[in-house]
């Protein structure tokens, strides 16, 4: 990762970015982060907004909070619960008068 203090930037944003290859580069002002210009090879649009959605991220961190605490099941066991229970019943069509 680079590092580079907004005050010592000799070109513009751009030029920078023209210029990534995989390295994040970390803006600074004064020493302190800021922002990042990041590379987004094979990223759409959908998968940039996720990775910046204070709920997805919220979501993502009570995710982690749950799998560390021991409270969710491994795909095994899901299988045998959702195959305990049996199968679904199949949707009925609704019919309009």
């Amino acid at each position: 990762m680079k590092t580079l203090a907004l005050s010592t930037a000799s070109r513009s944003l751009a030029e920078y970015a023209n210029e990534l290859t995989d390295e994040v580069v970390l803006l600074t002002k004064p020493n302190r982060p800021i922002a990042a210009i990041v590379p987004l090879r094979n990223v759409d649009r959908e998968t940039l907004a996720l990775s910046t959605h204070p709920g997805f991220l919220a979501r993502i961190e009570r995710s982690r909070r749950e799998v560390a605490a021991g409270k969710t099941l491994s795909l095994e066991q899901m299988r045998a619960a959702l195959a305990t229970q049996g199968k679904a019943p199949e949707a009925t069509r609704s019919t309009r008068p």
